[in-house]
């Protein structure tokens, strides 16, 4: 399976693992004020794809205060944010480079104070992005192992602090997706469904803190999905998107809830989503290629015959994808072109 399919597929579970590494959300607050606001600006640049900035933001948070991993483990969450959201290959040396310094970093800062919060919320940054990372790359058994791992950390953080939301919020996901992912197994005595707690968990942490809205609900909106429930994950989505309009990753995920409840708003979702990448897609036409499909699809579902083809046809006069583009492509451009043939026969 190629990694495009992932972002359609598996986005539900990258969310999962993104949890673990609280990308999109800023920690409790940091007790350096000036920490505290170096994270709350470089991650507000990461929500709304100003990756470059970002890149400055955490350069400075590492040079300056270079006793901390904080700085290292943001530079690799930029990076990874940045490819992910543009379908480009990984730095894969800065960002594994990074978050290996960040973990050994956290474990020694751990062994001078293992009851500081702060210290093993480093380390489930660190592990929690590394888990992610290796989830984009289809790594599932290491990417899952790693998962736990920050999960446990996150765990440390509740032992030392119940109101440790961040903490929360990271079980919180595991809970749900571990219990949905081995639902026909949890007729066994060892096995227990936690879903619902799951979902309780992160419920609390939204209306116990600000800090981290955003990423809970981004959370929520791919876990009723998951669960059918469409109506509340666009709910939950369009206040998102409120919030944060140019984030394109509430977006896709208000988009994907759509599908199901206005098939009209999805498409304009979808279509807004593409005309954000602006440039990009000049020079790389991954997102182009997977939002048109998708656009297709859907007007295809209604009807519109006309639309959809013309969709279709645009995907596939593309003439210049690098090499690239085209291995991840393959699949996706083999289902453009069944589609296309489909309404040609319809309308024959």
């Amino acid at each position: 399976m190629r990694a495009i399919e992932l972002l359609v597929r598996f986005r539900p579970l990258l969310v999962f693992f993104l949890v673990f590494a609280c990308g999109l959300s800023f920690p409790q607050t940091y007790p350096v004020k000036e920490v505290d606001s170096l994270l709350k600006a470089g991650i507000n640049c990461i929500i709304i794809q100003n990756y470059s900035k970002a890149n400055v933001i955490f350069t400075k948070l590492d040079h300056e205060y270079p006793s901390i991993p904080l700085g290292k483990i943001y530079l690799a969450a930029a990076s990874i944010a940045k490819s992910y959201d543009n379908a480009e290959e990984y730095d894969a040396y800065l960002i594994m480079n990074n978050l290996s310094i960040a973990k050994d970093m956290s474990e020694k800062l751990m062994d001078t104070a293992n009851a500081n919060i702060w210290y093993h919320y480093f380390d489930a940054l660190a592990i929690g992005y590394r888990a992610y990372y290796n989830a984009l790359n289809e790594n599932w058994v290491t990417a899952f192992s790693s998962g736990l791992s920050s999960v446990n950390e996150f765990n440390n953080c509740l032992d030392i602090d119940k109101n440790f939301y961040d903490a929360l919020i990271a079980t919180g996901s595991y809970k749900y997706w571990r219990s949905r992912k081995t639902e026909y197994f949890n007729w066994l005595p060892f096995v227990s469904d936690e879903r619902d707690l799951g979902i309780s968990y992160l419920e609390h942490a939204i209306a116990k803190t600000s800090y981290n809205t955003y990423l809970a609900e981004l959370s929520l909106i791919w876990i009723f999905i998951d669960k059918g429930f469409y109506a509340e994950a666009v709910k939950i989505g369009e206040k998102s998107v409120q919030n944060a309009p140019e984030a394109r990753i509430f977006k896709w995920a208000l988009a994907r809830a759509y599908e199901d409840v206005d098939t009209l708003k999805a498409v304009d979702t979808y279509q807004q989503i593409l005309k954000s990448y602006g440039d990009i897609n000049k020079t790389n036409h991954v997102n182009e290629v997977v939002l048109k499909h998708k656009i297709a699809q859907l007007y295809y579902r209604m009807g519109k015959y006309n639309e959809s083809l013309n969709y279709c046809n645009e995907i596939l006069s593309l003439k210049k994808l690098n090499k690239y583009a085209s291995e991840r492509l393959k699949n996706r451009l083999e289902k453009v072109k069944s589609l296309a043939a489909a309404i040609k026969e319809h309308s024959k």
